[in-house]
This record gives structure tokens, sequence and C-alpha cells, in this order.
């Protein structure tokens, strides 16, 4: 019986270490054809329009290094946009960085709105709705309040939208680590597992179907076509479900060759722990069938079990060395060269400790239905939040 047992076990986990592989060699196609694609977008920059863009930034609390990040939005080099912050609470700390903004950069167009209406459980969303009569132009721009550009960002960012059939512009972002572990672990995983997957699903679906909250480029028109900001006040993932939405018009949702840093807080372990079980339950609910296929892509963890089933078998260090490998290549492949994450290398012993933590957080993301966000916690059902 025990035999049996362990020879079931050998064949799921040679099942496992084969689809992870796969999965690993289709990440590195798919990071290949991004980066091919780059090359061809630098030219048609040069011939574009510069549209007056309104810059969106919610706010709740304070981040990491997050005046420099209102900072770097200050420096671009574009001719004309607004930079528009909106917090629900007149007495929230972000706004003293704000006003310091203000103060540096007299001659920009940086205006504070409050926003005193709860519209829904999304606060970051009933903020943006509260804020869109105050914009003045056509061309939006919604990004968190975490993230860091480089000059350059609005010219690659609209560039996409001076075309008709592209509705959304998005791009992907590495983590600035604080020196804790959980901070640590949470860079390591954009680097090595999120921005992969998203490369993934660019590449076997046609095109990006959805939003990051790293960058959320559109026009007015197409906003209200959806319903506005308003339609989505009530969903976890908004950035998701803006891009999932301007997609069901039959039009584009590029994924720009920018790539923007967020600097992350500095986690403990079970603040880490907390947030990822809040992105995982908001993604199983957005993406279901995708996020049950994550178990096939766990290839340390299916190595592991075939070493054990196997009793470490010579075939099963070859299997679990193989998979190792092309995980730990992938993860290069993205994180360094994609992303060009300088600090991948210094975290990269970490992988697979965080590998394992997926597995677990992956199981947990199953048994229920509570998520905590920004100090407050919700049940969340079929995407929506519920306060509690």
């Amino acid at each position: 019986m025990i035999h049996s047992i362990a020879r079931v076990l050998q064949f799921i986990a040679v099942a496992g270490c084969f689809s992870s592989s796969i999965y690993y060699v289709i990440c590195l196609w798919s990071a290949r054809a991004f980066r091919r694609e780059r090359k061809t977008i630098g030219g048609a920059r040069s011939t574009q329009t510069l549209p007056p863009v309104s810059i969106l930034k919610p706010l709740k609390g304070t981040d990491p290094d997050i005046y420099e990040s209102f900072r770097s939005h200050c420096l671009q080099d574009y001719p004309e946009y607004e930079i528009i912050f909106g917090v629900s609470d007149p007495n929230d700390p972000a706004v003293a960085s704000v006003r310091q903004l203000q103060e540096e950069f007299p001659d920009h167009a940086i205006r504070l709105i409050i926003s005193p209406n709860k519209l829904g459980a999304n606060v970051k969303v009933s903020n943006l709705e509260q804020m869109l009569p105050s914009t003045r132009f056509q061309h939006l721009i919604v990004n968190d309040s975490d993230i860091r550009v480089e000059r350059d960002y609005l010219r690659r960012i609209i560039a996409p939208l001076a075309d008709e059939h592209v509705g959304m512009v998005t791009c992907l972002y590495r983590g600035v680590a604080a020196s804790t572990l959980g901070s640590r672990l949470e860079s390591l995983g954009i680097s090595t597992d999120f921005c992969p997957g998203v490369l993934v699903a660019r590449q076997l679906e046609g095109g990006v179907h959805f939003g990051l909250g790293s960058t959320l480029a559109i026009r007015k028109d197409e906003l209200e076509r959806i319903g506005g900001f308003r339609s989505i006040v009530d969903y976890l993932a908004d950035d998701y479900e803006l891009g999932r939405r301007i997609a069901g018009l039959g039009l584009q949702v590029v994924l720009s060759d920018v790539v923007v840093e967020t600097h992350l807080p500095a986690y403990d372990l079970r603040g880490f722990l907390a947030h990822q079980l809040r992105w995982a339950r908001g993604v199983r609910d957005s993406r279901v069938g995708g996020y049950i296929g994550l178990v096939s892509t766990y290839g340390l963890m299916w190595g592991l079990l075939g070493l054990i089933a196997a009793d470490g078998a010579r075939w099963s260090w070859l299997a679990f060395g193989a998979t190792a490998l092309l995980r730990l290549v992938m993860a290069l492949a993205v994180g360094s060269v994609v992303l060009e994450d300088r600090r991948l290398l210094r975290n990269l012993w970490l992988l697979p400790v965080r590998d394992l933590i997926a597995v677990g957080v992956w199981v947990a993301s199953f048994v229920g239905h509570t998520v905590k966000w920004r100090g407050d916690r919700f049940e969340l059902k079929k995407g929506r939040l519920i306060r509690l």
C-alpha cells in the first residue's frame, strides 16, 4: 500500500516538474518577445504628439519615500500636465507631502482634492471618482502613491494612446525593498513571479486584458463608456477590473516598455503574509481559472515532493536540479534583464523560501474570503468588497 502511494506521488511530482519547466520556458519566450518589441517602440515615439495630461494620485496614509515618488512626477520632460492628489480625510498624513511639493514646485499645476464622500468600499476608487471633475484634460494617468518614475515617463506612456484602437496603457514595475525579510521577499516575488506571469498572459492571450496599478493611462471618453470610476468602486482589484472593461470595448490594452519603481514598506513576516494573502484572494476572484492553474507552476515544491517520494533516488535529484535551474534562469531573465532589477542578485538566495511560501499562500487563499486593506477588514465576494 505504502509502495503504491509512493509511486503515485512520484508520478504527480514528475508531472509537476514537467509542467513547471514548460511554464518557465514559456516565461523565457514571453520575456524575449517583450524585449524584441521594445526595440521597435523608440522610433514610433520620435514623431508622437504630446497631448496635455492629468495625473491622478489617490492617497491614504504615507508610503516609504513618498515625497521622492511625488517629486519624480514634477520632473517630467513633458510640455503640459497637471497633478491632482486626492484624500478622503483632510488630516491624512500624506497631505503634508503634497503641501511641501506645492511649495517646491510653485509653477506646476498641483492640486489637492478632499473627497469626503465614501461612494463604495474601495476608498481609492471613491477618491478617484470625486477627483475626476477637477481634471482639465482628456488624457488621464492614474498610478499608485508609491510609484517613482523617470523623466521620460509621460512621453513613453502616452505614446500608444495616439492610436485610436488603444484604450489603455499599463506597465510593469520592480519593487525596491526595505531591509526587512518580508520586504525583500515581496520584492523578489514581484520580479520573479508576478511580472513573469503578466508577460505570459500577454503572450498567450494575444495581449493584455487587465491593468496594473503601477500605471493606468486612459482617455476620458473610454472611461465614461465603461461607467466611470463609480462602476468599479466596490472592487478590490480595481486596476484589473478597469483594464478588463476597457478590453471589453474591443480596444487594446498595451503593456508599455516603461518599468517604474515601487518603494515597499518594511514588512515584517506577518505583514508580508497578510499582503500576499490579500493579493492572492483578489487574483483568485478575478482570474479563477488561471489562479487554480498556478499549482502546476510551483516547480521547487514538485521537485522536493519527488525527492521525498523517491527516497532521494538519482532520477529525482536530476528532475529537481533541472527544474530548479530553469526556475533560476527564468528569474534572472525577467528580473535582471526585463525589469533591470539591480537588487535582485542580493536577494536571489531567498528564492526557494519565497516559492515555498507562495505554495502555502495559494492553499490558504481558498480557505476564507476575508482580506485586510489599509487597516480595514472586508469580505470578498466575486471580486467585490463588503466592509466588515
